[in-house]
């Protein structure tokens, strides 16, 4: 026994550590596709970035594309990701904020996809379609209440304006201690601008390809940052979710900081977690905190990415980074915090959850009506109302 144990110790060793180098290549592919990104949107419109973002020129419409896009895409990590490149970019940071928001609410329909593994169980449906869907009250509670706050008085963005300050040197705008990141991804941009030249492309048309071309990297980086990050952790994680989650509320929401840090997708974490509450491992109560967690610890990416922007726009960059960092934290201390809405979460998923196990029509009806119709009911409302 002791024979065998060292080499399949070695061996799982070995693979980690391959893992672990091509995570750390994968990385860096995101942080070149975020300044490839920028750099696309600064050669494709110069000064005129304002005016080829009209079609998210109001805060309720920008939440909307925000909600949409990630539920198409099913990842918050790769739509603030590409937010946060598109304000490199010049996209405005008031405009950046509503989508970061919406960024929430749309990768949500992760969860309820998961939770329909278990329809045909009965209670145990009952039980992970209640965890999924407090993820998504949540969210859209936070939404309710600082969307409008931030609309009125911009405390977000001043709060993620005066972080972002305090790191980077203030009016400078430098990035001091993140100045590492331009000798890495400059060559890579260059040599794509560089060739695009060479083929004979105007700066619009260059511009517009490196765009592509970086959201085409985000996609796949972080598709193989996650799936490599899941055979590495993803048995540790169930581990350490049976060993935190149950402890209580401060607990659930370190770990499920944590393994959403690590993997770098809170879709991923919260979609560990309703097959658990499907089984009755854990109850509704206990996995709240912990989905909370995920949202804090999912910053890590927008984050990451904005260490990859240099030039003027490195400011906006990272503040709506820490914006997207401060509104989560937010919402954990408000929502969470207060005990009246801290109960609203779970009780709207369990009364939709009862409706749900009698009915399966409600579940295709509460995905199409909260992540495709209120979206579209809202951008017409904003250009009736012209907000």
């Amino acid at each position: 026994m002791t024979d065998v144990l060292p080499g399949r110790h070695g061996q799982t060793s070995s693979g980690s550590w391959g893992q672990w180098f091509a995570i750390a290549g994968l990385v860096y592919v995101l942080l070149v596709a975020v300044a490839t990104i920028g750099g696309g949107f600064k050669l494709a419109t110069g000064d005129q970035a304002r005016e080829l973002f009209a079609f998210a020129s109001n805060p309720i419409t920008a939440l909307v594309i925000g909600t949409i896009a990630t539920a198409l895409i099913q990842s918050s990590s790769t739509v603030t990701s590409i937010i946060v490149g598109l304000v490199a970019g010049g996209l405005p940071v008031e405009i950046a904020i509503p989508m970061v928001m919406g960024s929430n609410i749309g990768t949500t329909i992760t969860n309820t996809i998961v939770s329909l593994g278990h329809v045909r169980q009965g209670e145990e449906f009952k039980r992970a379609f209640a965890a999924a869907t407090i993820h998504d009250f949540f969210n859209v509670i936070c939404v309710i209440i600082f969307l409008p706050l931030e609309i009125m008085f911009g405390f977000l963005q001043k709060v993620g304006a005066y972080l972002a300050s305090f790191l980077v040197g203030g009016e400078n705008v430098s990035m001091g201690g993140f100045n590492f990141i331009k000798p890495l991804v400059s060559p890579p941009i260059n040599l794509a601008e560089g060739t695009l030249e060479r083929f004979g492309a105007s700066d619009v048309v260059a511009g517009i390809l490196m765009i592509f071309i970086g959201i085409g990297m985000i996609f796949l980086s972080i598709s193989f940052i996650g799936r490599l990050l899941k055979e590495l952790m993803t048995g540790r994680a169930k581990d350490i979710m049976h060993y935190a989650v149950g402890r209580g509320p401060v607990s659930g929401l370190a770990s499920g900081t944590l393994i959403t840090v690590l993997v770098q997708s809170s879709s991923t974490t919260t979609s560990l977690i309703v097959p658990l509450a499907g089984s009755g491992v854990f109850s509704l109560r206990q996995i709240y905190p912990f989905t909370l967690g995920a949202n804090i610890g999912t910053c890590i990416t927008a984050l990451l990415a904005a260490t990859a922007v240099v030039g003027g726009n490195a400011y906006f960059a990272l503040q709506v980074a820490l914006v997207h960092l401060v509104y989560n934290s937010l919402g954990v201390l408000v929502v969470y915090g207060i005990p009246f809405l801290r109960n609203i979460p779970p009780q709207l998923a369990e009364w939709l959850s009862g409706l749900a196990v009698k009915k399966k029509i409600y579940v295709a009806a509460y995905i199409g009506t909260v992540f495709f119709l209120v979206p579209s009911a809202l951008i017409a409302l904003s250009e009736t109302m012209g907000i």
